[in-house]
């Protein structure tokens, strides 16, 4: 079947990917995204301009729409035919949420509302949306399971992704609009953010100045490469959610539902101590780190780590690149992108 999809939040990390990977497999994709300047724009247009020159750029248009615009995105919706909708616009990072709130109530909760309302009109066929391992929050189990109650985030960007699972929801409920919500975990690699761990230190290494190395050094991440993301997506976007037959009202499952919504974790499934991740980067780098040791910043987490065994059930599928590899093809990108030589 091929899909006309609607990709906001195009010109991003994981949007670039996806979108690439959707024209690769024949499908159109209008990709729409603000373009704001939280991070380089010359990074988000190099992202769209490798989109334009795809070999497929014949099925490929963008448009810049901001979601909190919902005059302009209802006038995008009426102007395509989009039978499905990957969300991947909204304004990211826990640490940014301290001191900017009022930008992840516009584009995490206005935005996400006008595109919901957006779907409906337009009967779509599957909405499939960016949800967080932020969600977790206070939760001390792990490895993490969409089974587990999330109900305590950290963050405001936390419980804006927990926001975007409960509208889903009420979505799929009243307009059995098929939803699904994905829990991604510390994705990285070519093309990722510069706010991220990893741009951040080999940005300081390569440069001889110290990385902030937060809780001392006592975090564990779930790093998650940005193929899998893509192959996890590439399979879920084409199953439209469907209700659980066997969800019981009176224990209900914070996973699934009565209606066609389902949430899933998309995380490598493995725990890395962040002095571990660092090593490996400075291998990869051929240089050693100066590491400044610093207390756990206000909305950060210890740990994260994914139980995916629910994806790998629905959708016979689970991330398994090894950070070493990941890391490996993030700085060869890296050197190339900004021009620096191996030394």
């Amino acid at each position: 079947m091929k899909m006309h999809v609607l990709i906001t939040g195009a010109a991003g990390f994981i949007g670039y990917h996806i979108a690439a990977r959707l024209l690769a497999d024949g499908h159109k994709v209008l990709g729409i995204d603000n373009l704001n300047d939280y991070y380089d724009t010359g990074l988000k247009k190099a992202r769209l301009a490798n989109l334009e020159n795809h070999p497929q750029k014949s099925s490929f248009a963008f448009a810049k729409v901001d979601l909190a615009d919902g005059w302009e995105l209802e006038r995008l919706f009426a102007e395509h035919d989009i039978d499905h909708v990957v969300n991947l616009a909204a304004q990211a990072g826990v640490r940014y949420s301290l001191i900017n709130p009022g930008s992840y109530i516009q584009a995490n909760l206005v935005g996400f509302g006008n595109l919901l309302e957006c779907c409906r009109k337009a009967k779509i066929r599957h909405l499939v949306f960016a949800s967080s391992s932020s969600v977790y929050g206070l939760n001390g189990e792990r490895p993490y399971s969409v089974h587990h109650n999330v109900d305590h985030p950290a963050s405001l960007y936390a419980a804006s992704k927990k926001s975007n699972e409960l509208m889903a929801h009420v979505y799929s409920h009243l307009y059995s609009l098929p939803c699904t919500g994905l829990r991604f975990f510390t994705v990285y690699g070519p093309w990722g953010r510069p706010d991220m761990a990893l741009y951040l230190f080999t940005n300081a290494i390569l440069a001889g100045r110290p990385i902030k190395v937060f809780n001392h050094g006592q975090m564990q991440r779930d790093f998650t490469y940005i193929d899998d993301i893509t192959e996890g997506l590439a399979r879920i976007i084409p199953v439209a959610a469907k209700p659980n037959s066997a969800f019981d009202p009176a224990a209900p499952d914070p996973a699934s539902s009565s209606a066609p919504w389902r949430i899933y974790n998309i995380g490598n499934h493995d725990t890395v101590a962040l002095g571990d991740f660092i090593g490996i980067l400075e291998k990869a780098l051929g240089k050693k780190a100066i590491r400044e040791y610093l207390p756990m910043q206000p909305g950060d987490v210890e740990s994260t780590w994914a139980d995916v065994v629910d994806l790998k059930n629905d959708f016979d599928f689970n991330p398994h690149t090894p950070l070493e590899t990941g890391i490996e093809r993030y700085v060869a990108w890296y050197r190339k992108y900004y021009g620096i030589p191996a030394e």
